[in-house]
């Protein structure tokens, strides 16, 4: 069973519980494609012009296309900053003790700097598993993995996603759920990332289920996805027989916008709540009631701003790494001299959207007509 809270509504939403769960957010840790940065200018008029202008200087001098899929951008915060951002959201606002996961792509490098730190040993071994299925892709929620066991899984999903073989698929969730502290989640289900088109992603969706939803334990309500996706989520989870699940999806600087609720004190009692009680209760926070494309651009220019207190990371150059060959990854500030014009154009773009007044009317603009139900 799942049920939905608004804080907006229900101001004590959280006082029958003791806990607060944060579920995937990323760290410094996390290769993000840079092919966003393209999708997002051809949006803006004028910079629009500007990027295909600069494609076509790349192709013209280099003799090809420029490969965006060559390149890969780190979200800015490291993982300490990114535990301190969520446990202080839950223990200011909500005022209960905080549990978090963290679930970087393809990595549990930031789980495992945690759990060396005096004040997070107990921070749970995650990560977020991109799963290649014809035509696109799916991201999976992999929470809590044995820790001294937890290098050699991530490593064997790391080789399944670079080489995928459909038989083996099956093995290794298999694998998975019968470790009984694990937490498998289908993120973001119907969000079509890879652009396959809506229905096509869809269908892989449900295909995906129905061949592997028995070892599939939550579908996740995601704090970046619209209220309208998010409810066909929770219908799919329930036809399903599954709990829906929050599930942030922070990058930036904005701590996560929704958290479970739970009585549980620690991740694998939450756990089993929620794959043996199958009950759910999730809080969306008050930022999730801003126009979903304002929280775009808001997230974006926390992924692209300078932060000066990050030595070595200042820039967005420093955090965009170009793959010469495979495995070999530099950071652009070390092989160009210069900014990029296309990079450029789309960091004054998104300076400009984020000035006050400009963001005052955007708010206005993108208002949302409804109010936020699931």
């Amino acid at each position: 069973m799942t049920r939905t809270h608004f804080l907006w509504q229900e101001k004590n939403a959280a006082g029958p519980f003791r806990t607060a769960v944060s579920l995937h957010s990323h760290t410094l840790h996390s290769h993000e494609s840079l092919a966003f940065l393209p999708r997002y200018a051809r949006r803006i008029p004028i910079v629009s012009a500007l990027v295909a202008a600069q494609e076509a200087k790349y192709h013209a001098t280099q003799g090809r296309p420029l490969d965006y899929g060559r390149a890969y951008w780190t979200p800015p915060l490291p993982a300490h900053a990114a535990l301190a951002l969520e446990r202080s959201q839950i223990e200011s606002l909500l005022d209960r003790q905080a549990l978090i996961s963290i679930t970087d792509h393809d990595s549990i490098e930031a789980c495992q700097l945690l759990r060396a730190m005096e004040e997070s040993p107990s921070t749970p071994v995650s990560l977020e598993w991109t799963v290649p299925l014809s035509p696109s892709f799916i991201h999976l929620g992999i929470h809590n993995l044995p820790p001294s066991a937890a290098p050699a899984i991530a490593r064997k999903l790391a080789r399944y996603t670079a080489q995928p073989q459909p038989g083996l698929l099956k093995e290794l969730l298999v694998e998975l759920h019968e470790m009984e502290d694990v937490l498998i989640v289908f993120n973001h289900p119907l969000w079509d990332e890879a652009r396959a088109g809506m229905d096509q992603h869809r269908a892989m969706a449900r295909a995906f289920v129905e061949s592997y939803g028995e070892w599939i334990h939550a579908f996740e309500l995601n704090g970046l996805r619209p209220a309208r996706e998010n409810r066909d989520v929770l219908a799919f989870a329930a036809a399903n027989s599954r709990p829906a699940i929050s599930g942030g999806d922070r990058h930036g600087t904005e701590p996560n916008v929704n958290l479970n609720l739970t009585n549980a004190g620690t991740f694998a009692a939450f756990v089993d709540e929620i794959r043996r009680e199958k009950l759910s209760e999730v809080l969306f926070l008050p930022a999730y009631r801003e126009p979903a494309k304002l929280r775009h651009i808001e997230m974006t220019w926390d992924t692209i701003r300078n932060y000066p207190e990050f030595p070595g990371r200042v820039r967005l150059l420093d955090r965009i790494f170009w793959e010469s060959e495979p495995g070999a990854a530099r950071p652009l500030s070390g092989l160009l001299r210069r900014e990029p014009g296309i990079v450029k154009c789309f960091v004054a773009t998104m300076r400009l959207f984020n000035c006050a007044r400009v963001k005052s009317a955007l708010r206005a603009a993108l208002a949302q007509k409804e109010e936020i139900a699931l």
